[in-house]
């Protein structure tokens, strides 16, 4: 089983009340329940994008024969909350989560990256994990997009402040699928090939992951 986390939702922008409330973020402090995301230039938004990516992983991934579950069941509602969504894999047995989400850097910054928790709250084996996770879908992600050149190193990136990683019980990931600031990463990531070929080389790292 494989728990999909496609970042923000639809109506996080109607309801600053709800993502602005802090949950816990894994460390004893708080985080803001969730964000709105970011979007294109040309006003393409994250949580489209991130949806969409995530509805061709499941089919895929399902075709495959791995169960997977979302973290939220359209593109319309609001959150759930990050800690909501890291604690989710854990709760239904999944062998990994993989958070899906665009960037919004400057307009300069090209490329991929994937980010693992920095403080292996969960233990030396599931950090283990999240490390061979991370690579596995870098290493199918270059298919498709160069590595990020402004963030990270050879397309990995470590952060302790990332409430669904930190929240996590099994190896887990987000993937900064492209910049959507950049020319280049917008015009990939707005249109439907361009994120059939990312879903397409996410899953293929999944896959890798899993042994599959």
């Amino acid at each position: 089983m494989v728990v999909l986390d496609p970042g923000h939702n639809g109506g996080n922008a109607a309801h600053p009340e709800v993502v602005t409330a802090p949950v816990p973020d894994g460390t004893g402090g708080t985080k803001p329940c969730n964000t709105t995301g970011t979007a294109t230039n040309a006003g393409y938004p994250e949580h489209a994008f991130t949806w969409d990516v995530a509805l061709r992983m499941r089919d895929r991934l399902t075709a495959a024969g791995v169960t997977v579950v979302l973290t939220r069941p359209d593109d319309v509602g609001v959150g759930p909350c990050v800690d909501v969504r890291g604690q989710l894999a854990g709760q239904v047995g999944a062998a990994a989560f993989v958070g899906i989400h665009g960037d919004g850097a400057g307009a300069g910054g090209h490329g991929f990256h994937v980010i693992t928790s920095s403080l292996g709250l969960a233990g030396p084996q599931v950090a283990a994990g999240s490390a061979a996770l991370a690579t596995a879908v870098r290493d199918s992600m270059t298919a498709v997009e160069p590595v990020s050149d402004y963030v990270g190193s050879n397309g990995l990136d470590s952060r302790p402040d990332l409430a669904g990683l930190n929240l996590n019980a099994v190896p887990a990931v987000y993937v900064e699928c492209g910049n959507m600031r950049n020319a280049a990463d917008a015009a990939l990531m707005s249109g439907a090939d361009g994120r059939d070929a990312l879903a397409a080389q996410l899953t293929a790292g999944v896959l890798a992951f899993l042994g599959r």
